[in-house]
């Protein structure tokens, strides 16, 4: 967004005045020795030069200071002459201050004259250089940068002949320039003298820093650089030389000596004017009435300077350009080339009009010349600018101005902070609260607990947080925001009724169009201030102004009833303190809010009491749980009632909580709303110590066996318990659920035994539960269970518990003839792992108890599938006469074959074996009679040592080592690095081949 056009304001206001009788004012120059006066040099027409000194005010006095511009006896004081001496018969064109060297450059007559700062002692006058229009000190413009050096009578002829021009002063010789060019030049005092069509570079060398009088030094030339015409204006920066002709400005080099053109002017009438702009060390080039701002080599850095008509003279004010024409003065910003300020020289209009700013570039001071009288503006401080226009509420232009000021480098980063922060409580008061916010956020230096008086009234914990004094003092103390918004309209009112009235007011105009309401104004300005806490609580703040962030914004959330973001702050990481929001959130209903709170810094306790009372009050109402979307009723919402809400977040607490006691207080009330809760509570990983079983099992109601269940289930399979007396347990709860719904209930409802409208804690049926449980465990009273089902019909249970309990007969007789469970009971023959049992089997399927009918068939499936395990004799006594033959014969002629070719396949593998054995004897007895001939020149394959008559030892893969080798190597590895036991060797035989 582009900024707004700054609005006139008062940069320059006159100071002092002096009269300098009937002498006609030619040239001006001013020196600071200090911060505290300024030195004015006045050059006249007559050939004089005045020195004025000039006071500065005090701080605390220049307000007062600034009303005797037109008061004598004021001017008097602030302005003095000192004196003044005869330059010459001709006028002061143009005066120059050299402070480093204490001297001032006057040109008058075509020459340069010296003088010393204070006017005391004689002119000295430089009769070497003759016909001088224009001197130009050379300027750097980084002090820190390099440039180039120059040298005596470098790149040009001596004038008469020599680089020497004159002594300055002191009683030491130079004879010539031979003692000159071993002299270095002093950077502070090397100047350009335009000479007709040529440029003469001047430099001082030979001057002492010890003394003034010892060796002034001496004026010696550097260089000579021919110009295309009559030099006219002209600035030196660096290693540029930027001069002004009637032709044109052109560009020279005072290393190379070269010129060339910069511009040139349409017309030949027109006057070069140059002025440079020490703030930037920018060069500014005038063209008619069209100023541009260049750098040192001539090229433009910025837009132009349009003036109403061609200035008589230039300077320069910090961010601004001063131009002087006849009768009056102008303040253009270089940036934005608006004119800012303009003043008015009354009756002065007529004559010649001079202009000159301090040189340091502090831009403090402008004097002005007219032909009567010389005026000494000071710049007003930017403070009292930018106030100056808070003070007319043009906000936006002072903020532009703070903002063009910062940039410029005049204020510093903190005070165009305190002008964000001033503006926007300036517009909370104007109630426009949301630009006033805007400002609050830019300002980095603005405490979070300077709008807390707007939230919280007077005295609070944190009154003594808010800083004092800390602004221009343009606004109220802050205040409650009921109460500046009752005092904005009653001012409102107020100006209304001035306006009919036919006079002007500083309310806004959209206000006074259409009056604001109450409530709206009031939602406004705690949205905005939450808007201000909420990035308020990103910084880094101490922990008592923390604290009171997170509370207010706390008391804004409530005053706008913003329900989720008060659960959002007060279940997140906070610095709310509990008392101050307890009773206000208590009478307002807000418990979900307290007990949110209240868990975030700790008070478990206070939390869960609360959640008990907002479960029992709750009769209706529904959250909306975003974690635990499923699908349901169309909605894609899973809604949970008030109660089952709070249940599930006093759940959340105590999953974290060691506390047995706070533990067992609040578990009844959970079990009582949801099981699965109080499973939660009691079988959560989260906590660091788990709780005694013993006192949980006690603790929970009886009636309660979902829950019992579902806890010992936990303790036996996750966390491993081995204790007999929680098994035990657990399978007779398993076993009395499984009969209280054996045959009464379909399997779906067989899934748990919890009450109509409870939720599941089991996925599985009871009776699969059960049954896996008693395969599984073995710590459990197997006989305490069996008497509580023997008389039911849970045949699969009880064939289970004989089982563990070693009854074999009983467990076939359930499963063969109870369950016909057939295969079953042949896994159950199996896993005995004896003959007799599969005989057993075969009994019971041919003479059933009970009354029941032989089942030929399973027995035929019997057979069938293990008859070769069993004696045909056996068999043939075991079958009943009343079996049918055609059932038995196929199945007993393939018992007799089975049992033939297992005989036949023991005599084959008998008879291999017995061949392996001798193959096996044969090779051994071959390696026991291999000989091996050693002589003398038989080495040892492992240190190839001769062996000679040494003890050696041969592996199986030929390889001979010493005995020592031996020891080292052991009897498994050879030389080979072959390893025996893990790979051994084989050598063809009769049986084994490769």
């Amino acid at each position: 967004m582009a900024k707004p056009h700054l609005k006139s304001r008062t940069i320059l206001e006159p100071f002092a005045e002096f009269n300098p009788s009937s002498a006609s004012i030619r040239s001006l120059a001013l020196f600071s020795p200090n911060s505290s006066e300024t030195l004015i040099y006045i050059g006249t027409v007559s050939g004089k030069l005045l020195l004025l000194n000039l006071q500065h005010p005090s701080s605390d006095c220049s307000s007062s200071d600034n009303g005797n511009v037109g008061n004598d006896e004021g001017s008097h004081q602030n302005l003095k002459f000192v004196r003044h001496i005869v330059v010459s018969d001709f006028a002061v064109e143009s005066i120059h201050v050299f402070g480093e060297i204490e001297k001032v450059l006057v040109v008058s007559d075509g020459f340069i004259h010296f003088v010393d700062l204070e006017l005391v002692k004689p002119v000295k006058k430089i009769g070497a250089l003759r016909g001088v229009s224009v001197v130009a000190r050379r300027s750097r413009s980084n002090v820190d940068a390099s440039f180039s050096k120059l040298t005596v009578g470098g790149g040009g002829d001596a004038i008469g002949g020599s680089s020497f021009l004159q002594r300055l002063g002191g009683s030491g010789r130079v004879n010539g320039g031979g003692v000159a060019n071993d002299l270095p030049i002093d950077d502070n005092c090397v100047f350009a003298a335009a000479v007709g069509k040529k440029l003469i570079l001047v430099g001082l060398v030979g001057r002492s820093s010890e003394s003034y009088d010892s060796v002034a030094g001496s004026l010696v030339t550097l260089r000579e650089i021919p110009c295309v015409d009559l030099v006219k204006d002209m600035v030196w920066i660096d290693d540029s030389i930027i001069v002004g002709c009637s032709s044109g400005y052109y560009l020279c080099s005072c290393v190379t000596g070269q010129c060339g053109l910069i511009f040139s002017f349409p017309d030949t009438s027109s006057t070069p004017r140059l002025k440079v702009l020490k703030k930037d060390y920018k060069i500014f080039m005038l063209v008619d009435n069209v100023g541009i701002i260049v750098d040192s080599h001539g090229q433009p850095v910025g837009g132009s300077l349009v003036f109403q008509g061609s200035p008589d003279g230039i300077g320069e004010m910090g961010s601004c350009v001063v131009a002087i024409q006849t009768g009056k003065m102008e303040l253009y910003g270089k940036k934005s080339g608006n004119c800012v300020q303009k003043v008015v020289f009354g009756g002065e209009g007529l004559g010649n009009h001079v202009i000159t700013d301090d040189e340091d570039g502090t831009g403090k001071v402008v004097v002005v010349a007219t032909p009567t009288k010389v005026i000494c503006y000071l710049k007003v401080p930017s403070e009292e600018q930018i106030k100056d226009l808070l003070k007319k509420k043009d906000f936006k232009e002072a903020v532009s101005l703070a903002e063009e000021l910062y940039d410029d480098g005049e204020i510093t980063k903190e005070t165009l902070s305190l002008v964000h922060a001033q503006v926007g409580f300036l517009l909370m008061f104007d109630l426009h609260f949301e630009e006033a916010v805007n400002h609050f956020l830019l300002s980095e230096t603005m405490q979070p607990s300077e709008i807390f008086p707007f939230i919280m009234p007077d005295p609070n914990r944190w009154s003594l947080l808010v800083p004092k004094n800390r602004y221009w003092g343009l606004h109220p103390p802050p205040a409650p925001l009921e109460s500046v918004i009752d005092n904005g309209l009653i001012a409102i009112q107020r100006a209304i009724f001035l306006k009919k009235a036919g006079l002007e007011t500083a309310v806004d105009d959209e206000f006074l169009l259409n009056t604001p309401n109450r409530d709206d104004l009031l939602d406004s300005a705690i949205k905005n201030l939450i808007r201000y806490l909420k990035v308020s609580r990103e910084k880094d703040l101490t922990s008592s102004v923390r604290e009171g962030v997170d509370t207010l914004l706390m008391y804004l959330y409530r005053a706008l009833s913003f329900v989720d973001e008060m659960e959002s702050l007060a279940s997140s990481e906070n610095w709310c303190i509990v008392e101050e929001l307890e009773t206000l959130l208590n009478d307002s209903g807000h418990l979900r809010t307290l007990a949110f709170l209240c868990e975030s810094k700790g008070m478990s306790s206070k939390a869960l009491v609360i959640w008990r009372i907002l479960a029992r009050n709750y009769s209706s109402g529904y959250w909306m749980d975003p974690a635990k979307t499923v699908e349901k009723d169309d909605l894609g919402l899973n809604i949970l009632s008030g109660k089952e809400n709070a249940a599930t977040e006093a759940t959340r607490i105590l999953e974290e909580l060691s506390d047995q006691d706070l533990i067992l207080q609040h578990l009844g009330w959970i079990a009582d709303i949801n099981n699965m809760l109080a499973v939660r509570v009691l079988t959560s990983e989260k906590r660091s110590q788990q709780l005694p079983p013993d006192e949980v099992i006690a603790a929970i109601d009886p009636k309660k066996t979902e829950i019992i269940q579902r806890y010992l289930q936990w303790l036996i399979e996750d966390q491993g318990s081995d204790e007999p007396q929680f098994h035990t347990s657990y399978a007779l709860l398993l076993t009395k659920s499984a009969l209280e719904t054996y045959g009464t209930e379909s399997q779906s409802d067989q899934i748990n035994g919890s009450e109509p409208g409870n939720h599941s804690i089991f996925q599985s049926p009871v009776r699969e539960r059960l049954q896996v449980f008693l395969q599984s465990s073995d710590l459990y009273d197997r006989e305490e269970v069996l008497d509580l089902i023997e008389e039911s019909e849970l045949w699969l249970e009880k064939a289970i518990l004989y089982r563990k309990l070693g009854q074999e007969t009983l467990v076939l007789q359930i499963l063969a003839v109870k369950l016909e469970d057939s295969d079953a009971a042949e896994h159950y023959c199996a896993e005995i792992g004896r003959p007799d049992a599969y005989m057993q089997l075969l009994d019971i399927y041919l003479n059933p108890a009970d009354g029941k009918t032989p089942m030929f068939k399973a027995a035929v499936r019997l057979l069938h599938n293990h008859g070769e395990s069993l004696d045909p004799l056996q068999v043939l006594e075991r079958l009943s006469p009343n079996m049918p033959l055609h059932l038995a014969s196929d199945t007993i002629l393939r018992m007799l074959r089975a049992r033939l070719h297992h005989h036949y396949q023991g005599q084959v593998v008998h008879n291999l074996s017995r061949a392996v054995n001798l193959d096996a004897k044969l090779a051994r007895l071959e390696e026991r009679s291999r000989l091996v001939q050693i002589n003398d020149e038989s080495l040892c394959d492992s240190c190839h040592a001769r062996l000679g008559t040494k003890l050696f030892a041969m592996y199986p893969d030929d390889t001979i080592v010493c005995y020592k080798c031996f020891r080292r190597q052991g009897e498994s590895t050879s030389v080979t690095g072959r390893d025996f036991t893990n790979d051994p060797l084989f050598k063809p035989g009769w049986l084994v081949t490769e």
